[in-house]
């Protein structure tokens, strides 16, 4: 096995799964490329690890949206993210913490942000999805143009779940981080090490390969062609043949 293939067939993955569709998240970059100075909501995903924090605090701080909102309720990410959390922050509690309640204490604590909406009761990605749709209805929320922050790995899937369920909305997707895997001293590694909470390797491989079964729109997948959870969602040639050599490396880490 050649570890430098290896990293370079993950960076593949990771680089379809992880959309950003501006450089940064400023109001500069809105204005050069949708003509907005501000989103009407930033929507912040429990999954997204405590970068996603990071980088929704300064957004907002920045006046990138003119609302917050926090989702997640409990799932396969939340007690990586209370262990993270306690480590980082002793004083938040988290113990049997929802994530969207973990990450609003966060971000009062470090960016001093008090005024956000928390949903709270969703569990996966699908239902992440359909109950920030529903909070913003219910709080009369305008919702054309929306900021989606989610962890690098789920972040392709979340959006797909936002066009199956209001097309209308224009999408502007952030992923919380972006960073490609390295051979150093023959292992795999993370290029940049000041990433907020990251994943160890084993798990941030795990995650990237347990994506492209969901994304790929076929019987087993979560596109129209199977269980219709996500809108259609093309994936390229060269994402399927990577994650197929890595799957030939790593079957166990396939998450199911």
């Amino acid at each position: 096995m050649s570890l430098q293939v290896v990293a370079e067939k993950i960076n593949i993955l990771a680089d379809f799964c992880g959309k950003r569709d501006v450089q940064e998240l400023t109001r500069e970059e809105l204005i050069k490329k949708y003509n907005i100075e501000h989103a009407d909501s930033l929507i912040l995903f429990g999954g997204s690890i405590l970068e996603g924090c990071k980088v929704a605090g300064k957004a907002m701080l920045n006046g990138v949206a003119k609302k917050l909102m926090i989702v997640g309720g409990e799932g396969h990410t939340t007690e990586s993210l209370r262990k993270k959390v306690k480590e980082e922050c002793p004083e938040i509690e988290t113990e049997n913490k929802m994530e969207a309640d973990i990450m609003g204490q966060y971000m009062n604590l470090k960016y001093n942000i008090k005024d956000y909406y928390i949903e709270r009761e969703s569990t996966n990605c699908g239902n992440n999805v359909t109950y920030a749709l529903r909070l913003l209805n219910e709080k009369n929320i305008e919702a054309k143009n929306i900021i989606i922050i989610q962890d690098t790995t789920m972040q392709h899937r979340m959006e797909a779940g936002f066009r199956k369920y209001d097309s209308n909305i224009n999408i502007i997707n952030y992923a919380s981080y972006k960073t490609k895997v390295i051979v150093k001293e023959d292992k795999l590694t993370f290029e940049k090490n000041n990433i907020l909470g990251m994943w160890d390797i084993e798990r941030y491989i795990s995650l990237l390969m347990g994506e492209i079964p969901r994304l790929n729109d076929n019987e087993s997948g979560y596109g129209p062609n199977g269980r219709g959870y996500i809108a259609h969602v093309e994936v390229p040639k060269d994402v399927l043949d990577a994650f197929e050599y890595l799957k030939g490396e790593y079957r166990d880490l396939v998450r199911a």
